[in-house]
């Protein structure tokens, strides 16, 4: 099974930016660690991070036929974004949304998330902890998804 991680604007400054919000954890630590995850897991992972929208939508596209979960963080456009939106509605493909803060106790602006109503899940407040969440919780989707399909294929051969 394989599972990509899609990080949006900023988060390549991970470590060096806003220390105090985002912690001193650069990307690359985070996703090494999603990586250790996911080889004792026997998951494939692919990793992908732009500051631009379209790309990201592209991305998430990229995703059908070729994953089995989406983990997102979208940062700022998960406030602003009706296409990442729309991209991952479009791909129906298990995603889960990643925030290093809670931005429900941030400014008021980011208490909207036009993404999660399309996702999952989310998670938020964790810090870099929220992407072990991510990984433990896309793992239990994909094996009770692999388990339903399983199922239904019995159900077919009887």
């Amino acid at each position: 099974m394989k599972i990509v991680v899609i990080q949006g604007p900023n988060l390549n400054m991970l470590g060096v930016r806003e220390q105090n919000i985002y912690g001193p954890m650069k990307l690359e630590d985070i996703h090494a660690q999603m990586k250790a995850f996911a080889e004792q897991n026997g998951l494939e992972i692919e990793f992908f991070q732009s500051n631009l929208e379209g790309e990201i939508v592209d991305r998430v596209q990229e995703c059908m036929g070729d994953a089995d979960g989406i983990i997102i963080n979208p940062a700022a456009y998960t406030h602003t974004s009706i296409a990442i939106r729309d991209a991952i509605s479009a791909v129906q493909i298990p995603t889960i949304e990643v925030h290093l803060s809670n931005i429900y106790q941030r400014e008021e602006f980011r208490h909207t998330s036009l993404t999660a109503p399309v996702c999952a899940g989310q998670i938020a407040g964790m810090g870099p902890f929220g992407y072990h969440l991510a990984m433990v919780g896309m793992t239990q989707i994909l094996n009770e998804v692999q388990m339903m399909r399983e199922q239904q294929a019995k159900a077919q051969e009887q």
